[in-house]
């Protein structure tokens, strides 16, 4: 097989979709399944799709493309605030979109009416993680209006934590926006169907607390494919962790000095790097680099120690190993890694079936 390669095991990633709808449906909460950590990759898509999971989310229009072209039936939600200089697209494809600018709306409503279509919108909530949002006293003028504009129907509210700021979504927090929510409803005189209360950060706030307000919407990518909440990135009972593994090829065993020899300036990217003395020790490099992925985050399944990396190359120290030359070596990502290796061309993706 070649390397590097991204082994993505489909039927770990349909357990957890299964489990985390089971989790969350106890409380009446719809998961969309957030698709962007995969670039919208039809055979993870229909893999959610047999999970039962019927709204998929992503931050870019081209990958919610991708899975409309790839013939997967559900309700696309651009969960991005989209371009203004994009709504004809967003328009055609996505069924709903996350929003903050009113000029944007505008724009939106322009384009659907000439499309003949209705776009439904979901207004993004400033809770304090200060990424995107509306700060709440702007949200009255804003539905004023959105709620005139023809070829667009306000959907819902949706409030987004722990993504910027590390903001939690605690009880407090989450209380205050079903408040708003409802005081909302009640001063316009209308049912918002979608109330979105946030990310695969709200695992804690679920086990704590059965209030949860009306809350009926959760946007979920990190547990579904790595199994893990993300304020402390801590494993959710019952899901696998493993569903992505990375493989990389031994191209070079030597034993070396552990240090550099010789006057000492900046890396290939401007770093001052750091080393510790371990004396003559067992060197594996691995065709595997910054240009495939986020070396930071990834774990050897084995044990030996990352030394660090450059654009094409992976150094370990191999320790007791007993790596050779052609041998491969696999490792669990974090979040940012499964992310940079899944849009990086060099590295291949081998889907299990079973």
């Amino acid at each position: 097989m070649k390397t590097p390669c991204l082994e993505i095991d489909l039927p770990k990633i349909e357990h957890n979709a299964k489990a985390l709808r089971h989790m969350w449906g106890k409380y009446g909460i719809e998961v969309m399944g957030i698709t962007k950590v995969d670039m919208g990759e039809p055979h993870i898509a229909n893999t959610l799709n047999r999970a039962g999971i019927t709204m998929l989310g992503d931050s870019r229009i081209e990958d919610i493309i991708r899975m409309r072209k790839a013939g997967i039936a559900a309700t696309y939600v651009l969960i991005r605030s989209p371009f203004i200089s994009d709504v004809k697209r967003v328009v055609k494809y996505a069924d709903i979109s996350f929003n903050t600018e009113i000029s944007v709306i505008r724009a939106l409503s322009k384009e659907a009416l000439k499309a003949g279509k209705l776009h439904k919108i979901v207004l993004m909530v400033e809770m304090g993680d200060r990424r995107e949002g509306i700060l709440p006293e702007d949200l009255d003028d804003i539905i004023e209006e959105v709620l005139r504009l023809k070829g667009v129907v306000l959907e819902g509210l949706g409030a987004n934590f722990a993504c910027f700021g590390g903001v939690k979504p605690t009880q407090e927090k989450m209380n205050h926006f079903s408040l708003l929510v409802e005081t909302l409803e009640k001063k316009f005189g209308i049912a918002l169907p979608m109330v979105s209360g946030g990310n695969s950060a709200n695992f804690i706030w679920l086990e704590k607390h059965s209030a949860i307000g009306r809350i009926n919407n959760i946007r979920l990518g990190e547990a579904i494919f790595l199994g893990v909440e993300t304020l402390y990135r801590k494993p959710i009972e019952g899901l696998y962790q493993d569903a992505f593994k990375l493989v990389a090829e031994v191209i070079e065993y030597k034993k070396k000095p552990s240090l550099p020899n010789g006057e000492v300036a900046l890396n290939a990217f401007g770093e001052s790097p750091k080393f510790e003395d371990r004396g003559i020790i067992p060197r594996a490099i691995l065709g595997l680099g910054r240009e495939d992925v986020d070396i930071d985050g990834l774990t050897p399944q084995i044990e030996v120690d990352i030394l660090g990396g450059s654009s094409d190359h992976l150094i370990l120290d191999a320790k007791e190993s007993g790596l050779k030359v052609g041998d491969r070596v696999a490792f669990h990502l974090n979040y940012s890694a499964l992310l940079s290796a899944m849009l990086s061309p060099f590295v291949k993706k081998v889907f299990r079936e079973s």
